[in-house]
Order: structure tokens, then C-alpha cells, then sequence
């Protein structure tokens, strides 16, 4: 056992709890069965979900149990956003959705030794229940006055939108959740983000009322913010999503690469696994050398790897470089090269025209003047290469795995020519 309160505490994880005391005791007698619940509301889990998942796996690391809930029933319902109902998803694709977030939770968890994790789902002790005996044995402890407090609801209530009874009864499903867990497994904690410090309550509460004698806790870790005030998670087109086939392994890398200075610090404490003398060693590195990047790029690679796998990382690291005259582009296999190039400014083209022609319409200059003179003062490079005269045509024998060129202007401006014949 590792004094996991303290680690979590340095990293900025530990933002609520409902007895600190008392569960850093249980932590350090453990090991304790904890779980975090996921509720598959989309076909996959976003960069905002690291933090729970990698919460999940620090504690299992430090010699807890984990039970990993992906939550068939309430993903049928929705936990209430604080402006507007959630549409329903109809049973068959939230099934779909468990299967799909639980194979993306499954490769961060060991399913080995005392403390292997375990894979559960809320469906399986809801779907027999009665709307009768769901009122009589769980609802019946639940006190309305108190629902209305929690911040999800009370959010809710001051909207124009108001709030359906589906969705002010999520509470008493993740209240039910833990109480199950409890009775099963053992499970003493539950695990959260602090804007569900309500839900997590809820199972407390509804524990105490009917096992009087459990000891049982819940951690808030914070809600992350970007130093712009905007939510973590996002970028100009939406969520980051784990799923290559959503979020490329290229645009993932990027999201973390472009990391602004102000955040970096936080999110290398919570996400990383390197140790504090690393971290405090790569934060000294960006404070002395801001332009380097090292802390982006650190986190960057240990989190491509993490979600993506060595291969992919390598690939999106050698696609970076080449991208900026420091590989080869024509080593990059396709589907890399497409991801990096969708990241970019692009125009498509029936046929090759003349360079200039070219720079100016995917918006690297703002003439095609202004093109004549990048090349005169050897500025324009195409594949890397730099354009030698101003009426120079590309070769399709140039186009990248027969379809692109990429186009530099200087050192940092790029865009992309798609031919599509």
C-alpha cells in the first residue's frame, strides 16, 4: 500500500470526500473494493473521462480493488445536464455503447491477482425490478426535500427547461448502484467527478438507511476547467473522443501537444503517471524553456501511448516531424498521413496547377503575388521539398501515396492539396 490520500492530494485529485479521516484510515488499512460509474450516454468515453479512468487505475495501483461500472440502465436515462434534458438513446444502441466503452476501460485495468478489477453493469440488477418494488425498497428512502438540493437538480429547476421525473430519479439509480455494490462485492467507496458530489451522496445515504453499520466513503475528484475558463476536454471541433475512429491518434496527440502553458502544469499532476521528481523535473524544463514544450509533448506521448498504443504514438510523432521537414513524408504510411493532413487547411483539386496558384487558394498567401514572392525568397517548399521557380507545376508523380501534396510556407505555415482524379 502506497499513502494514496497524499498522492492523490499533490496531484489535485482529492477535491471532496465525505469523512477524510476516516477513509484515508480505510485506504491505509485496505485493501478497498471502490468503484467508478461510466454511463454510456455516446459511443465512446472523451478526454474528460482520463481523469475517472486514471483515478481508477492509480487507486488499483496502490492496492485497491476497483469495480468498473459501465451503466446499461442508467445510460438509459441520462444523469441531468444543468441546461437541458438529454434525448433517450433507444436499449439496443446503449447496449452497443457498454460493449464499446467497456473494451476502451478494460486495457487501463488489471483483471489479475487479490485485487483484479472487475467489469460490472447496473442493468443487471434493474432490469428485473418492478417500477413497484423500485418504489417500495428504494424509493421510499429517498426524502424529496433533499433530492431538490443536489446541484444538478436545483441547476435544473431554475432553467426554462425544468427537469423530468426520468431525470430528477437518476439520483435514486446511482444511489441504488452503490447499495448493490456494496451488497455484492464489499464496494466501501465510490469514486466521481465533484459536479456528481450529489450522486455520489445519494448512495451514501441510502446505505446508512438501510445498513446502519457500513462504513462507507466517497471521493470527489475536481472538475477541470481550461485556464480560459472553457470546459476541459473540448477543441474547436467538439470532444476529444478515445475512439481512433472519432478522434484520430494524430488530432489526440495534437490536442495534448497544443496544451496552453497556464494548464499544462495541472494536467501532467492528474493525468501522468510519471513520478513527482519527474514531473518536477519536466516543469522546470518549461519554466526555463517555455518554447521547448517539453511538458506538452511529454504528456502528450505517455497519454497517446496509454489510449493508442507504442505503434500508433511513434506514428504520430514521425507523421509530426515529417510534416515539418524533419522525416520523410513518404515513410508516413496513409491512414497516418490522412489524419495529420485532415488537421490542416486543405483544398481539393481536379488537376495539378502551378505552385503559386496552388499556395494561394489553400490560403498560405494572400495572392497569388504573394506566392511569387515566398518562392523568390525560398520560402515555398512542396513535400518538404523547397520550390526552386515561380512557374513550376507538380508531377502527380509527387502525390503522396497518389492523392496529396503538403505545401509549406516557411517554417510553421503548412496546408494540404487533395487531387481527386
Amino acid at each position: 500500500m502506497t499513502d494514496i490520500v497524499d498522492e492523490l492530494k499533490w496531484r489535485g485529485l482529492f477535491a471532496l470526500s465525505t469523512d477524510e479521516d476516516a477513509l484515508r484510515k480505510a485506504l491505509a488499512d485496505g485493501p478497498v473494493t471502490f468503484y467508478c460509474g461510466f454511463d454510456p450516454t455516446a459511443a465512446s468515453l472523451h478526454v474528460g473521462h482520463l481523469v475517472q479512468v486514471l483515478t481508477v487505475r492509480r487507486l488499483q495501483q496502490a492496492g485497491h480493488r476497483p469495480l468498473a461500472l459501465v451503466g446499461g440502465a442508467t445510460g438509459q436515462i441520462g444523469d441531468p445536464r444543468p441546461t437541458a434534458e438529454r434525448t433517450l438513446n433507444d436499449p439496443e444502441t446503449v447496449a452497443n455503447w457498454v460493449a464499446r466503452l467497456r473494451s476502451q476501460i478494460e486495457p487501463f485495468l488489471s483483471f489479475e491477482g487479490e485485487n483484479g478489477a472487475t467489469m460490472v453493469n447496473n442493468l443487471d440488477w434493474t432490469a428485473g425490478m418492478s417500477a413497484i418494488e423500485f418504489l417500495r425498497d428504494i424509493g421510499k428512502h429517498f426524502r424529496v426535500n433533499k433530492m431538490l438540493t443536489k446541484d444538478s437538480v436545483a441547476r435544473r429547476l431554475e432553467s426554462q427547461e425544468g427537469i423530468s421525473y426520468t431525470e430528477f430519479s437518476y439520483q435514486l439509480l446511482q444511489g441504488m448502484d452503490f447499495l448493490e455494490l456494496y451488497r455484492r462485492y464489499g464496494c466501501t467507496l465510490q469514486t466521481g467527478g465533484s459536479d456528481q458530489w450529489g450522486n455520489l451522496t445519494a448512495g451514501i445515504d441510502l446505505i446508512h438507511r438501510l445498513e446502519p453499520d457500513a462504513a462507507v466513503h466517497a471521493l470527489g475528484t475536481p472538475l477541470m476547467l481550461k485556464s480560459d475558463g472553457t470546459k476541459f476536454g473540448k477543441s474547436e471541433g467538439g470532444a476529444v473522443w478515445l475512439d481512433p475512429t472519432m478522434t484520430t491518434p494524430y488530432a489526440f496527440y495534437q490536442f495534448w501537444l497544443n496544451t496552453d502553458d497556464r494548464d499544462i502544469s495541472t494536467y501532467m499532476r492528474i493525468l501522468s503517471f510519471k513520478s513527482r521528481e519527474e514531473l518536477e523535473e519536466i516543469e522546470k524544463q518549461t519554466e526555463e524553456r517555455p518554447q521547448a514544450r517539453a511538458a506538452q509533448r511529454a504528456l502528450a506521448e505517455e497519454l497517446t501511448t496509454l489510449v493508442h498504443g507504442a505503434d500508433q504514438c511513434a506514428a504520430v510523432i514521425a507523421a509530426s516531424k515529417a510534416l515539418f521537414g524533419q522525416g520523410e513524408l513518404g515513410d508516413l504510411d496513409e491512414a497516418t498521413l490522412a489524419a495529420a493532413l485532415s488537421e490542416l487547411p486543405r483544398v481539393e483539386v481536379a488537376e495539378l496547377g502551378p505552385v503559386v496558384d496552388l499556395l494561394a487558394e489553400v490560403g498560405l498567401v494572400a495572392s497569388k503575388s504573394a506566392a511569387r514572392r515566398t518562392v523568390k525568397e525560398g520560402g515555398a517548399y512542396v513535400n518538404n521539398v523547397k520550390v526552386a521557380a515561380e512557374d513550376a507545376v507538380p508531377a502527380r508523380e509527387e502525390l503522396l501515396h497518389g492523392r496529396w501534396l503538403v505545401l509549406r510556407r516557411g517554417k510553421k505555415n503548412l496546408a494540404a492539396v487533395e487531387v481527386t482524379r
